[in-house]
C-alpha cells in the first residue's frame, strides 16, 4: 500500500487527518519513524527541502483526554512510501489516527520558489536548450545550475527580468498526471538533465499555462501573481560547463 499524496491533490492543504500503516524506532529507541495511509507532507526530493510540522493524537491520561504531540522533523521517499521522522515522547502504534499540520508558511515559499525555478529553466531552455544539472530550493534564497558555456550576470539578469514580465501575468498552474508510454518522446517535458528511473509508468506533468510542461513532482502555486518578484542574487561558474543562478523573490 503505497501513501496516497495529499500534496499533490491540494498543494495548499495544511491540515488532514490519517491513519498510521507501519511503526519503528532507533536502536536507541528516541527516533520514531512512521508511515501513513495518506498525507500532505511532501517528502525531500527535486531540490525540494520536506515540509515540516506537527502530528498529533488523542490520547488518555488518568481518565482524561489529552493530546500528543510530535514534531515531523523530516520527511522521506521510500519504496513507494512517504516515512515521517518524529520527535516526541509518547507511544504510537499502528492504527492510530493521527491530525497533521503543515507549517504553511514554510510550504508556501517553497512552492513559490519550485514554480520561480520552473518558470526560469522554461525561459533559459527556449532559448539554449539545455538543460538543469542541479538545483537547491530554499525558503528565503534558492539557486539553479545549467550546462551553459556562454553566460553572464547580465544574461541571467535579462532571463529574471523576462520571467518577471510573465509573472506579471498571472498565468495559472496545474498538474496532471499521465501513462509515461504516451510522453515519453516528447524531450520538452523533461528538462533536467539526470532524467527519471526508467521503470517509472506514470509521471506528474506541472503545466504554466502556455509557457511550460515539465515532468516534477514538487508542490506549486496555483498563479504565478503570488511569486511576487524574482530578485538576481549573484552567479556563479560552476565548471566548464556549468552556470549556477542565485535568486530570491520579494513581495509587490
Amino acid at each position: 500500500m503505497e501513501t496516497e499524496k495529499l500534496f499533490w491533490k491540494d498543494a495548499y492543504m495544511a491540515e488532514f487527518e490519517a491513519v498510521v500503516i507501519s511503526v519503528s524506532v532507533e536502536n536507541e529507541g528516541t527516533g520514531k519513524f512512521i508511515v501513513l495511509d495518506k498525507t500532505a507532507f511532501y517528502p525531500h526530493g527535486g531540490g525540494q527541502p520536506c515540509d515540516t510540522g506537527k502530528l498529533l493524537k488523542e490520547v488518555q491520561i488518568d481518565g482524561k483526554s489529552d493530546v500528543a504531540v510530535w514534531s515531523v522533523k523530516s520527511v522521506i521517499k521510500k519504496d513507494g512510501n512517504i516515512i515521517h521522522e518524529l520527535e516526541g515522547p509518547d507511544e504510537i502504534k499502528i492504527g492510530d489516527k493521527m491530525h497533521g499540520y503543515i507549517n504553511w508558511n514554510r510550504r508556501h515559499e517553497l512552492m513559490k520558489m519550485h514554480t520561480t525555478a520552473h518558470l526560469l529553466s522554461a525561459i533559459i531552455h527556449k532559448e539554449t536548450g539545455v538543460l538543469i544539472t542541479g538545483n537547491q530550493l530554499g525558503e528565503n534564497e534558492s539557486r539553479i545550475d545549467f550546462a551553459l558555456r556562454d553566460f553572464s550576470k547580465e544574461k541571467a539578469q535579462d532571463y529574471i527580468d523576462r520571467a518577471n514580465s510573465i509573472i506579471q501575468q498571472n498565468l495559472p498552474v496545474t498538474s496532471y498526471i499521465v501513462k509515461m508510454v504516451d510522453v515519453a518522446g516528447d524531450e520538452s517535458l523533461f528538462k533536467l538533465a539526470k532524467g527519471f528511473p526508467a521503470d517509472m509508468q506514470e509521471i506528474r506533468i506541472v503545466e504554466i499555462k502556455g509557457v511550460d510542461k515539465q515532468a516534477d513532482g514538487g508542490t506549486h502555486v496555483l498563479f504565478l501573481g503570488e511569486i511576487g518578484k524574482i530578485v538576481l542574487v549573484k552567479t556563479e561558474n560552476k565548471g566548464k560547463d556549468n552556470r549556477r543562478i542565485y535568486f530570491k523573490l520579494e513581495k509587490v
